[in-house]
């Protein structure tokens, strides 16, 4: 685990104390840009090559030395236990010991910036026009579209979208929100998925949390008969989106099963990880109820 060398008063960030409208770990964590230099990295406003995220203070959150932790595992199981792309990450800790996630941005490449959109850009979403819950307001039927407006190679992207869709659904991640996926240029010029980024289990820090992953499923505020009858989703409902994504039903299963087939290694990683103890039962417990889940 790699040591940076300043301290969290060094970051010079706002005491915050008043929470947003829709409580969500992306409206606490506070971003901070480094830039690698000699020996380490320096504190800078702009230009950074990487992201800092220390815990957030006064948010409200629970267990909130936490976040760090479960963000730097989650990414780390996406990409180890269920080969999702993610963004290069760890977990780090500043000088006077506090805990903190580090992320290296991909929006550079060969140190030139590249072209990337999120998919709040893509459906030309913003404050101005969609309000303050512009981020939210959609769903994830509609992100099949965009992809398949945006990118020469949808057949191929569209999948891991969905994919990325049903990873958050599993490990509970109610912020998967529009501008936590995008699209960037790839060396051949078109567009595809970036790295996953922003992934942890967020109901361990907002245990009320309103949305099962961000956003609904389905557009105009379409539910499934299963849906209906059991009041979460389960497989019937991935079934029906994975048709939004051009996903067939047997790969749907296919897909719903390998999280059953990796459930021992999820829960050992998850028994060895930086995680405290109570955040690794809560970050347990609702694992096993979405499995329970897509059981259905």
């Amino acid at each position: 685990m790699s040591r940076l060398d300043f301290t969290y008063a060094d970051l010079d960030l706002p005491d915050r104390r008043a929470l947003m409208r829709k409580s969500s770990v992306s409206g606490v964590q506070d971003k901070v840009q480094l830039k690698r230099v000699r020996g380490g990295f320096e504190i800078v406003a702009s230009g950074g090559d990487h992201i800092l995220k220390p815990v957030p203070r006064n948010s409200g959150a629970r267990l909130a030395e936490d976040i760090p932790a479960n963000e730097a595992f989650t990414m780390d199981m996406a990409g180890g236990i269920f080969g999702i792309r993610v963004a290069e990450h760890a977990f780090v800790e500043l000088k006077d010991g506090s805990p903190a996630y580090l992320t290296k941005r991909f929006d550079f490449r060969d140190g030139l910036k590249i072209r990337q959109e999120d998919f709040c850009q893509l459906a030309g979403r913003s404050p101005d026009t969609h309000g303050s819950n512009y981020k939210y307001d959609a769903s994830y039927e509609e992100l099949a579209g965009l992809v398949r407006r945006y990118c020469r190679s949808h057949a191929v992207e569209n999948p891991k979208v969905f994919f990325l869709i049903l990873f958050n659904y599993m490990f509970a991640n109610g912020d998967a929100h529009l501008k936590n996926f995008s699209l960037y240029e790839s060396p051949q010029g078109d567009y595809v998925l970036t790295p996953a980024y922003d992934l942890l289990n967020t109901s361990v820090h907002f245990p009320d949390e309103s949305s099962a992953t961000g956003l609904d499923f389905f557009a105009d505020g379409h539910f499934t008969s299963r849906y209906e009858e059991l009041g979460f989703y389960s497989s019937a409902d991935f079934v029906e989106l994975g048709r939004a994504f051009g996903v067939p039903e047997d790969d749907v299963r296919a897909q719903l099963a390998v999280f059953e087939l990796r459930s021992a290694a999820v829960e050992s990683a998850l028994s060895a990880s930086r995680l405290s103890r109570e955040a690794q039962n809560l970050y347990r417990k609702k694992f096993r109820d979405r499995l329970k889940a897509i059981r259905q």
